[in-house]
């Protein structure tokens, strides 16, 4: 029962938020982050404890259900979902002190942990489906939050796009109940060859559709603008949009399907898999070409985003094992990285009230702490080694070499491109802080100051996690190795 226990808790919790009428801040804040540990908990000991149990919450006639099960996949997930979701909570509590909308905020935050834990906790297609759309209901007033017009506008499109991309998603559950042999994910695929008979090429198109539909909340191109425009949304939101919750249940669902719905074996060395993997790549270039002419802070990590997630995408089209580790692996890396960079840019936000890259000149000296550890989290995300970037990036180049095709060889292209733009967007910010033009006004940044622990603390084990992936990740990879078969 445990695990319906921590899926359903921090959405419980949550709604109860809106009804407890709070005699200050810090009772609410308590409250909160005691929901958030103990589902942290109660995931880690799973985790650690694993069974291969299937819990069902809701049965429905011809073998459908909404169930929850822990395989490896669903640790990975779930492990990386746990321990970043109260950190970036403490994070909010600096970040939203002065909103006035703050409870509001925190229902539909810890809400959010929960639906995304159903994502990764699904035990089938049906339940991960419920889930995915159930993760864009609660997530559109979080980007809404603000109530202003770009709020609003960006609230609208997110919503647009994501209905659309779960239709044709939807599409691709239809055909696997009727094709496949269960809705249950099982490594390898699902589907009962002598069912589909000679509707292979149906099959493979509803594959894309699939592929297309939940690469919407993944930003492949050209479903990508969302993205960046729901960067008018506060720090701690977009911070998981970008790095935990959305973008990452959507390359979730996309492994689940290629690899444990529809098969890697069905769709590898079809015209399918390079449909799929030419939008990859095209999306990792075009990710960092936006990035590098981005002035905006947010923005410029959001198209960093766009890129990075194709990264992931890249590594699960090459249709191996070695590929699905090389996505996983990045897929943790990536998670580290971008979040601790999105919250220096919600610092700076913060506590500088400034936007864009041409605003930053000389803030290194008056936040040294804060763009110290943005500096080592711009050098994870180029790839430099010794920094979890290297690790993820060098598996997707191998994992690409090794499946030795044109489109792969094509992708390593891309992703050295990808490297050199990515030094030129990251470090602009960098030089920008520490190295600010001599006629620079010293007086521009006058009482500006790191912020207090409760935003550098998640900070410092980010980056922390960060090196130490970089240096000694053998546990790490060697858990991601067995997952594949």
């Amino acid at each position: 029962m445990m695990i319906i226990f921590a899926v359903i808790l921090p959405i419980i919790a949550g709604l109860a938020n809106a009804l407890i009428r709070w005699k200050g801040k810090r009772q609410m804040h308590i409250y909160i982050m005691a929901s958030m540990v103990v589902t942290t908990i109660m995931v880690w000991t799973m985790i650690l404890t694993p069974g291969t149990e299937q819990m069902t919450l809701v049965s429905f006639p011809g073998d459908l259900s909404i169930a929850f099960k822990m395989d490896g996949l669903s640790m990975l997930f779930s492990g990386m979902i746990s321990l970043l979701w109260p950190l970036a909570t403490l994070y909010s509590y600096e970040y939203m002190e002065h909103d006035t909308k703050e409870k509001t905020f925190l229902m539909f935050y810890t809400v959010t942990y929960g639906v995304t834990l159903g994502i990764a906790l699904a035990a089938n297609i049906l339940t991960m489906y419920f889930f995915y759309e159930l993760l864009t209901i609660v997530t559109v007033p979080l980007i809404m939050h603000t109530l202003t017009r770009k709020a609003i506008l960006a609230s609208r499109k997110y919503m647009y796009y994501s209905l659309g991309g779960a239709a044709f998603a939807f599409i691709g559950m239809i055909f696997i109940i009727s094709y496949g042999s269960t809705i249950e994910f099982n490594y390898g695929g699902v589907l009962d060859l002598a069912r589909v008979g000679d509707r292979v090429n149906v099959l493979l198109l509803i594959y894309v559709f699939a592929f297309m539909g939940f690469g919407v909340k993944a930003a492949v191109c050209p479903f990508n603008s969302w993205l960046p425009d729901a960067g008018v949304a506060p720090t701690p939101v977009t911070a998981l949009l970008h790095a935990v919750a959305v973008v990452k249940s959507g390359a979730f669902a996309i492994i689940r399907l290629t690899y444990y719905l529809f098969g890697a074996d069905f769709v590898r060395g079809t015209w399918a898999q390079n449909t799929v993997m030419i939008v990859t790549i095209i999306t990792i270039v075009y990710g960092c070409a936006r990035a590098v002419k981005e002035p905006h802070i947010k923005r410029r990590l959001a198209y960093s985003t766009v890129s990075n997630l194709s990264y992931i995408l890249f590594g699960v089209t090459l249709m191996t094992p070695l590929g699905l580790i090389a996505a996983l692996t990045h897929m943790i890396m990536h998670a580290f990285m971008k979040i601790c960079s999105f919250f220096c840019a919600g610092a700076v936000i913060h506590k500088a009230e400034r936007e864009y890259v041409y605003e930053l000149d000389g803030l290194g000296y008056n936040m040294p702490q804060v763009f110290g550890i943005f500096t080592v989290s711009s050098l994870a995300l180029m790839g430099v080694p010794g920094l979890a970037g290297f690790v993820s990036k060098w598996n997707l180049a191998s994992a690409a070499i090794e499946t030795a095709t044109p489109l792969s060889y094509a992708g390593v292209v891309a992703l050295l491109i990808s490297a050199i733009l990515t030094a030129i967007y990251m470090m602009t910010i960098v030089v920008r802080a520490f190295f600010p033009k001599e006629n620079y006004d010293t007086r521009v940044n006058s009482g500006i100051k790191d912020p207090t622990w409760r935003m550098l603390l998640p900070l410092y084990i980010f980056v922390a996690v960060i090196i130490i992936l970089g240096i000694n990740n053998s546990y790490l990879t060697d858990f991601i190795t067995g997952i594949p078969g």
